[in-house]
C-alpha cells in the first residue's frame, strides 16, 4: 500500500509517535495555500535529532494547521562530519553554493570575508532558510547549521583542535586531495575534516602565508583544471563523499511504504 506524500518538512520540535507538532507560519502557508493539504494528508517531518517521521495534517485554520505524528520512518543515523567555509561569492552563486553543499551532506557552513572577497554582507538568517528547504527536499535527516559570518583570521584562531582544515590550491602545490582523504582514514573512521574555500579573486598572498604556518592545514590540488570557487567547492564535497564519506550507502527512492508526491 502507498501513502501519497504532501511534503517533507523540518521542525527543531521534538518527534514521537502521538505527538503534535504546529508547522511555522511559513510552512503552513506551503502546506495549505501551495499544497493545497487537506485534514488526513500525510507530510514526513524530520528534526536532525529523532528520525524520520510520517505525520498527518489537522487543518485548524485558513492559515494555521497542526501535524500528528503517527509513526517514525527512518531512524537517526551518523552523517558525515564535514564543515564547509567559503568567501561568500555573488548573491546567486553563494545561494547556489549553500543549496548544492546541503544536498551533497556538509554539516556546517561558514561564510568567510577574505581580502579579496567581493561582498561585504551576508545574512545567515537567509542562508538558513536556503539549507532547510534544500535538506527538506533531498531527503537528508538534519539541516546544517549556518554560522555568522567570519574573518579569516576569526576562523583560524578559533578552528577547532584535531579537526584537518583542507584548501584546494590552484597553483598546483598541492597533494592530491584523494589521497590526502585516503590517509585520513583508520579502523574509527575517518577524522574531521573542513574544506577552506577562497574568492573568486584568490587568496592574498599574506592570507596563504598565514594559513601555510599552521599545522591544521593542509593545500590539496583538484586536478589539472582552473575551477571557479563554487565549482572547487562542490568537487571537493563530492571527493570526500566518495573516498571518506557516505556515498557507500544506496539511495532511498522509495522504500514500498509510501510514494513521494513532493513537487
Amino acid at each position: 500500500m502507498s501513502i501519497k506524500i504532501k511534503a517533507r518538512l523540518f521542525s527543531s520540535a521534538d518527534m514521537g509517535t502521538g505527538v503534535t507538532i504546529t508547522p511555522s507560519t511559513d510552512q503552513a502557508h506551503y502546506l495549505l495555500k501551495v499544497m493545497r493539504a487537506q485534514n488526513g494528508d500525510h507530510v514526513i517531518v524530520f528534526n536532525g535529532r529523532d528520525g524520520e517521521w510520517l505525520s498527518v495534517v489537522q487543518t485548524i485554520s485558513k492559515k494555521a494547521c497542526a501535524l500528528e505524528i503517527k509513526e517514525q520512518l527512518r531512524p537517526q543515523i551518523p552523517e558525515p562530519d564535514l564543515w564547509l567555509a567559503f568567501a561568500p561569492l555573488k548573491k546567486s552563486n553563494t545561494d547556489f553554493l549553500v543549496e548544492k553543499a546541503t544536498e551533497l551532506g556538509v554539516s556546517r557552513l561558514i561564510p568567510v570575508f577574505t581580502e579579496n572577497t567581493n561582498t561585504t554582507r551576508v545574512k545567515s538568517e537567509r542562508l538558513a532558510a536556503i539549507s532547510m528547504e534544500a535538506a527538506e527536499q533531498c531527503d537528508r535527516l538534519s539541516v546544517p547549521e549556518v554560522a555568522e559570518p567570519l574573518s579569516l583570521t576569526e576562523l583560524i584562531t578559533d578552528w577547532p583542535k584535531g579537526r584537518s582544515l583542507l584548501v584546494p590550491d590552484e597553483t598546483g602545490g598541492g597533494r592530491s586531495l584523494k589521497s590526502v582523504l585516503e590517509t585520513s582514514i583508520d579502523d574509527a573512521g575517518i577524522t574531521p575534516h573542513g574544506f577552506l574555500i577562497g574568492p573568486e579573486g584568490g587568496f592574498a598572498a599574506s592570507e596563504l602565508d598565514a594559513l601555510d604556518k599552521l599545522p591544521f592545514v593542509n593545500r590539496v590540488g583538484l586536478g589539472p583544471r582552473i575551477l571557479r570557487a563554487e565549482t572547487a567547492a562542490l568537487a571537493a564535497i563530492a571527493c570526500f563523499q566518495a573516498v571518506a564519506g557516505d556515498w557507500q550507502q544506496a539511495p532511498r527512492f522509495n522504500n514500498g511504504y509510501f510514494f513521494n508526491a513532493r513537487k
